[in-house]
């Protein structure tokens, strides 16, 4: 615990200043309130499907989603190492926080036919807003820029982009 007291303490002090003008403290955070660790839930967007988020520490998660990509035409896995930097708002209700992190994806591209499947690797860099309650819910928005790779002759590099918004239920 002590080893968080450090970080804690600098990300207080450098926090942008807030709409209700408290004093930040090392309490405040996206997991001030004990509700468990792992949360799990449904994202809609790109893509569609059951995320989960395992915090590691309170101002750091491994999130991921399993689901349909409906704009790329396929199926995607993801995963995410993402830091809480910044506590924009703190309320009686829920805790408003930023995240960024760097992930990785593998989809699987589905043409018309079979024979133009593509496997794509890629590496993801995530931000968005989290909206964590003071319940065992919270809630959250983000967008990913990916780089990636696909497994198929003449497929070769290219960029793609995830936008969702999602809930999960923490345990």
């Amino acid at each position: 615990m002590r080893t968080l007291l450090a970080p804690l303490l600098v990300l207080a002090l450098a926090a942008p200043a807030r709409a209700d003008d408290e004093p930040a403290s090392k309490s405040e955070g996206p997991r001030a309130v004990d509700k468990g660790t792992l949360g799990v839930g449904l994202m809609i967007g790109e893509p569609v499907g059951i995320c989960a988020r395992l915090y590691v520490q309170d101002d750091q998660a491994i999130q991921g989603a399993i689901g349909a990509a409906f704009i790329g035409d396929g199926f995607q896995i993801h995963a995410d190492y993402v830091f809480h930097p910044y506590i924009l708002q703190t309320r009686d209700s829920f805790v408003l926080a930023t995240y960024v992190g760097p992930g990785v994806r593998i989809i699987d591209y589905r043409g018309g036919s079979n024979e133009s499947d593509v496997v794509a690797l890629g590496i993801r860099a995530v931000g968005g807003l989290l909206f964590d309650f003071k319940n065992p819910l919270d809630a959250f928005v983000e967008v990913a820029g990916i780089g990636e790779f696909g497994f198929k002759s003449g497929e070769g590099f290219g960029l793609a982009i995830n936008i969702a918004a999602g809930v999960r239920y923490y345990f």
